[in-house]
């Protein structure tokens, strides 16, 4: 059995509460043997439900570590998580990347573009595999269109910084890389953001806090409109588990630093005009 060792910023949080049975539940669909083995979190108590380090541990059958060290020796493959909190993720990438095993690590990725550069730095130079993504990459509704020439991905959360990970990791699958411009506009609660590219093809991201996950797209095949309703995290744990065994992401690592690049522009266009 192969060991997963969880880093979170507090580990009582919404996806280290649901991945060990996702996981569980992927490894008997495909025939694999991984198991949350350990866990370390900075912060012992979890301001989403007051649960302390050693509650979810004994909730969840995972023994503590003491230290990020001890985590990453015991390890086979790593999952940093914090996905509240991508501000930490580079200093926990210093840590767990210098033992070269594979990586998953959560969105937000990174706080911005630059700090994403270095955490790829970082890979490079102990040549550690590693990957990381939104889950709403795995939307079946994104393969409803083979080339638009524009799309919208529009989506809600609790905030515009931490959920603009969703809307432009849908987009950057779709549309690729080579963002030249985001501009951006508000519509009461709503943001509206437009990427363009230099060959005229544009995308528009549409946030509000309550809105619903959905797709469209137009090009020479015509329109289509998707709403989002298929089990997208079923994909994440599934491509996650697969790069655990091969150590090779499903996708160009270049598209995780367009994300970023993506983000950084729609949120300095939001600043702008705010």
């Amino acid at each position: 059995m192969k060991k997963i060792g969880f880093v979170d910023y507090y580990i009582s949080e919404w996806h280290a509460n649901n991945y060990p049975a996702w996981l569980e539940k992927a490894c008997a669909q495909l025939g694999l043997d991984y198991t949350v083995a350990y866990c370390w979190a900075e912060v012992e108590c979890s301001p989403v439900d007051g649960k302390t380090t050693d509650q979810w541990c004994n909730d969840f059958g995972v023994e503590k570590c003491a230290t990020l060290e001890e985590l990453c020796e015991k390890s086979d493959v790593i999952v940093i998580l914090s996905p509240t909190n991508p501000e930490t993720h580079y200093k926990y990438a210093k840590c767990v990347l210098p033992y070269g095993k594979p990586t998953y690590i959560d969105k937000t990725f990174a706080p911005d573009h630059a700090t994403a550069e270095k955490i790829f730095a970082l890979a490079e130079e102990y040549g550690t595999p590693f990957f990381s993504t939104s889950a709403l990459r795995y939307a079946e509704e994104l393969n409803a269109a083979d080339a638009p020439r524009h799309m919208m991905a529009m989506g809600g959360g609790s905030n515009l910084p931490e959920y603009f990970i969703h809307l432009g990791e849908m987009v950057v699958k779709k549309m690729g890389i080579g963002v030249q411009h985001v501009s951006a506009v508000q519509n009461g609660p709503q943001w509206v953001m437009k990427a363009d590219y230099a060959d005229g093809r544009s995308a528009v991201m549409v946030y509000a806090a309550a809105l619903p996950y959905g797709l469209y797209f137009a090009g020479e095949e015509g329109e289509v409109w998707k709403n989002v309703a298929s089990p997208f995290f079923d994909g994440l744990i599934a491509d996650m588990l697969r790069f655990f065994e091969t150590g090779k992401p499903s996708f160009d690592p270049a598209e995780t630093l367009e994300v970023m690049k993506l983000r950084d522009m729609a949120l300095a266009a939001v600043e702008a005009c705010s």
